[in-house]
Order: C-alpha cells, then sequence, then structure tokens
C-alpha cells in the first residue's frame, strides 16, 4: 500500500492520506519522551512525507498540542492536515500545584481538567488549541471521549449529548462554516456511540479508536455498515490495540490500555503464526488490515521514536498476499464479513 495515497474524508472536501501521526505518545501516554525526542520524531515524519498530524488537549495535558504545533508552525501550512480535540477544558490546579499528579499519564503537563461540551466550551477549547499549536487554523475537529469510559455513567453521557445537542454542535458547525474547521468528527472507543451520534447530529467522520482492528471487529455488525450507507468517514486509531499487536503477546504487552486475558493472548499468538507462515510481520497485518474497508480513510499510528515512524511507513509499504487474509477467516481469527483483498 501507498501510506500517502489521499482518500476522500466522508463527504467533505478533506483528502487524507492512507497514514497520518498519533500523537497521544509525545504527550507522554505509557514512556517519557524528552523534547529533543519529540522533535526529531516529528521532523522524521515530516521528511518522510506524513503531512497528517492529529493531536488533542488531553494528551499529556497540553503537551501533545505544544510539542506538535511547536514543529508544525514552521512548515508550509497549506501541506499539511491537522486535527484536535474538543470536550475538555485544561485550567491551572486549585490546589497544590506543585504536588500534581498527573495520573493517566507517565508525565506531561500540571493541568488539572473539565469536561464541557456547550456552545462556549466547545469555542474555548478550540481557541485554547490554536493557542497552544501556534496554528490560527485547525483541519479537523473532534468531539472527545463522550462515552461511558470517561464519563462515567450513562447520565453524565445524556448531559454531554444534552450539551452538545443545545449549542456545542451549533458552535462547531459555526466554525465549519466559517472556514475554521474543515471537518466535525467524534472520537469513538466503545460499541454503541455511532449510531446515536448519527441519530442526532450530521457528522462528517468518526475517529474510531481500537474497535475495528485485527483484535476485533465487531464494529462491522451496525457502526460501520450505517458509515457506509451515510458517506460518514473513518479514520482508526488505537490501529496495535495499545501495543499486542505491535509487538505480539509478549510479557508486558497491553490490549486496549489494560492486562490481556488468556484468551485476548491466545488470540494474538495464533493471528502471529498466520503471519509467521506467510512471511508477513504481525504489525504490517495490523496496520494494513483496516484499509481495506470501504468507510476507513486514514490509519494513524502513534510514535515517539524516530524509528517507529520510519518501521510504520515501511510496513504500509509491505505486500500482503490475499491468502493470509483468507486463512485468518477460515481459522475464524478475523470476522468473515472483514473486507479483505
Amino acid at each position: 500500500m501507498d501510506p500517502f495515497k489521499r482518500r476522500q474524508l466522508g463527504r467533505t472536501d478533506v483528502m487524507l492520506p492512507q497514514i497520518g501521526f498519533g500523537a497521544a505518545p509525545l504527550g507522554e501516554l505509557f514512556t517519557k519522551v524528552s523534547d529533543a525526542d519529540a522533535e526529531t520524531t516529528l521532523k522524521t515524519a515530516w521528511d518522510a512525507g506524513v503531512r497528517y498530524y492529529d493531536t488533542a488537549p488531553w494528551y499529556g495535558r497540553g503537551q501533545s498540542e505544544h510539542r506538535v504545533g511547536r514543529f508544525l508552525y514552521k512548515q508550509d501550512r497549506g501541506e499539511l492536515i491537522l486535527s484536535t480535540k474538543v470536550g475538555r477544558i485544561l485550567r491551572a490546579p486549585i490546589q497544590k500545584p506543585d504536588e500534581f499528579d498527573t495520573g493517566f499519564w507517565s508525565g506531561g503537563l500540571h493541568f488539572d481538567h473539565y469536561f464541557d461540551y456547550s456552545y462556549d466550551g466547545v469555542m474555548r477549547a478550540y481557541e485554547d488549541s490554536l493557542q497552544r499549536l501556534g496554528m490560527n487554523r485547525i483541519d479537523t475537529l473532534v468531539i472527545h471521549d463522550l462515552d461511558w469510559w470517561h464519563r462515567g455513567s450513562e447520565p453524565m453521557v445524556q448531559a454531554g449529548f444534552a450539551q452538545l445537542a443545545n449549542g456545542g454542535f451549533r458552535a462547531l458547525a459555526e466554525l465549519k462554516a466559517a472556514g475554521r474547521i474543515r471537518a466535525i468528527g467524534a472520537g469513538i472507543n466503545e460499541l454503541g456511540l455511532i449510531p446515536r451520534f448519527l441519530e442526532l447530529f450530521d457528522m462528517d467522520f468518526f475517529l474510531l479508536a481500537l474497535r475495528y482492528t485485527l483484535g476485533e471487529q465487531e464494529t462491522l455488525t451496525e457502526e460501520l455498515p450505517l458509515c457506509v450507507e451515510r458517506n460518514v468517514g473513518i479514520v482508526i486509531g488505537g490501529v496495535f490495540s495499545s501495543g499486542l499487536y505491535a509487538t505480539g503477546p509478549v510479557p508486558g504487552a497491553k490490549y486496549n490500555y489494560f492486562e490481556p486475558t488468556p484468551e485476548i493472548l491466545e488470540k494474538a499468538r495464533r493471528i502471529a503464526e498466520v503471519c509467521q507462515r506467510h512471511n508477513v510481520p504481525l504489525p504490517a497485518a495490523a496496520l494494513q488490515f483496516p484499509l481495506h474497508h470501504p468507510a476507513v480513510t486514514s490509519v494513524i499510528p502513534g510514535a515517539f521514536k524516530p524509528e517507529q515512524v520510519t518501521t510504520n511507513l515501511d510496513l504500509v509499504r509491505m505486500e500482503i498476499p490475499a491468502d493470509l487474509w483468507a486463512e485468518l477467516k477460515h481459522e475464524g481469527l478475523i470476522r468473515a464479513d472483514a473486507p479483505t483483498p
């Protein structure tokens, strides 16, 4: 596959390359990353031809946006496609700022946050991101983490959707109409949310994380067919299931941010064995698999080292025989209805 072949994002005029750069690791998701390593990684990506970059205020509590912006603002703005997210507002800690706990992040900046999907919240998040990025516009803007995992309960999810319905989505539509963004998306981490968004809002695309990978394809049942029917684009995040399908079932490998169960490890082991029989690295199959679905526009693997960028691009360019996909289906390791060559 050509990593830089362009595909149209849903009904929009945005043409995304098949491979972009996911910048969550630059917010020190699992590993501390120096400013020098972040800069070198971004430069390696740019020099290799990567032109699509996805970040968010939540990634390292502002750190990823600062790092991405510090590098990209020096590049030709007309060449790049920049994506960030709304839904969280960063603010200084109210108590004991010198003892701040970064929590989920290995490092990052010492900012607290709160969720806000209202009109004012969306506009403030957008303007705050412009400042951190050093940019005066963003190409694609994503509603972030409006789900049960991050909000904690159905009433909190309902409250977020109510904020969007009562003004938050109007803010996004106004930004798009004014040419300040080019596409409106929503980040999806859980089943059941794509139909809910499509019922309420005129979505351009979804950033689907962890839910259409070699490890799981349940979104083939309802979510992805709906997107095909309505010509709504899909960008794939978490293509390696947060590690297991990059490294294989080795000690310490994570699956969707948690320790994998024995059943999940066994499935990954069997998939890796099929790949080995066809002389294909497991992460090559993981990167290319989602791109065969007609709704999928792009895949955005993360990186925090230069060699990760170049390796990902090499893996996308690798030829994978159709027999590999056929064997995975025959063994029941991927769904029979998953689009493959």
